[in-house]
């Protein structure tokens, strides 16, 4: 695994403690692994602010946040397109991962479908 990419499902149990997705998180940093996600997936779990998310706050400090532009809206749309349906944010998730990245999802059957459509070998993680 090179990266671990995250989806709203992953920062829902990151923010409600889930000690099975803490524990996986510590092993990936401690590793020098990198954190992946985008600011959508952000978007879907942000609602209060640091005050009130602290722990949230505190992971998404070390977690790459790749910019949603047009070109990754466009090869996502296309990545629905061949999966035949699946959510636009579910879409960005599989677009940003590369070869050998694994995807933390509480959504598993989704995100292996568009996987699937992808091309490209991602693992599945489900939190």
């Amino acid at each position: 695994m090179t990266a671990l990419v995250l989806d709203a499902g992953a920062f829902i149990a990151i923010e409600r403690n889930d000690r099975n997705t803490l524990a996986l998180l510590k092993v990936v940093q401690t590793n020098s692994l990198s954190l992946r996600s985008n600011g959508v997936v952000v978007a879907e779990v942000w609602r209060g602010g640091p005050g009130k998310q602290a722990l949230l706050a505190r992971f998404l400090d070390a977690v790459e946040l790749v910019p949603v532009d047009d070109d990754l809206g466009r090869a996502a749309g296309v990545l629905i397109r061949e999966a035949r349906g699946g959510s636009a944010i579910d879409a960005t998730v599989v677009t940003i991962a590369r070869d050998g990245d694994q995807i933390l999802t509480s959504d598993q059957a989704d995100i292996q479908a568009l996987i699937d459509c992808s091309g490209r070998r991602i693992g599945v993680i489900a939190c």
